[in-house]
């Protein structure tokens, strides 16, 4: 008797439905962005979540704060040196369940060249199928990065002390994805 072997689902993120999303300390309050122009699939199986993957790819030149000036600065060599480091990525390397519906994906964040593993926690809100009849996947996740460990170390004193720019910054998915 031979099994046929069973391949894991495969979504790909739909960015008009999706976001990725992040907000820091400045000054007092806090900047919140996001990055408009990002890829991905997701290889997930609810049933056997150790064979699931997750792939994203970001164009950093694709941040947006609201504040062309600000977004400027951000792409130059200050912070993400978007000429020489186009794209931030994760690539996952393990899934474990946390609970149900909950997931950590292991896995490589590399920023400015820099690549650390990281812990993203991860939520799975369910399928649907569109009007189209195309099945879909929703997932969060939301993490706390420190900028400092991936280059992005500029900074101003601030005359009462303290810093221009927290080094903290929340990072947040809303992540629709279509099967393929």
């Amino acid at each position: 008797m031979t099994t046929t072997p069973v391949s894991t689902p495969t979504f790909a993120i739909d960015k008009t439905h999706s976001e990725a999303a992040f907000q820091v300390r400045h000054l007092i309050t806090k900047v919140r962005g996001r990055f408009s122009d990002f890829e991905g699939t997701i290889a997930f199986d609810e049933a056997r979540y150790e064979n699931s993957s997750v792939s994203l790819a970001i164009k950093a030149a694709s941040i947006d704060t609201s504040e062309p000036d600000r977004d400027t600065h951000l792409r130059s060599a200050d912070f993400f040196a978007v000429d020489q480091y186009p794209t931030i990525t994760f690539t996952s390397r393990r899934v474990t369940r946390t609970a149900a519906n909950h997931f950590d994906v292991v896995g490589d964040l590399t920023i400015r060249g820099v690549s650390k593993e990281i812990t993203l926690p991860v939520s799975y809100l369910g399928t649907a199928t569109d009007p189209w009849g195309k099945l879909r996947a929703g997932f969060e996740a939301e993490m706390t990065l420190n900028r400092k460990d991936f280059g992005l170390v500029w900074n101003a004193a601030l005359e009462t002390g303290g810093f221009l720019v927290g080094d903290d910054v929340r990072v947040s998915f809303s992540i629709q994805a279509v099967a393929q």
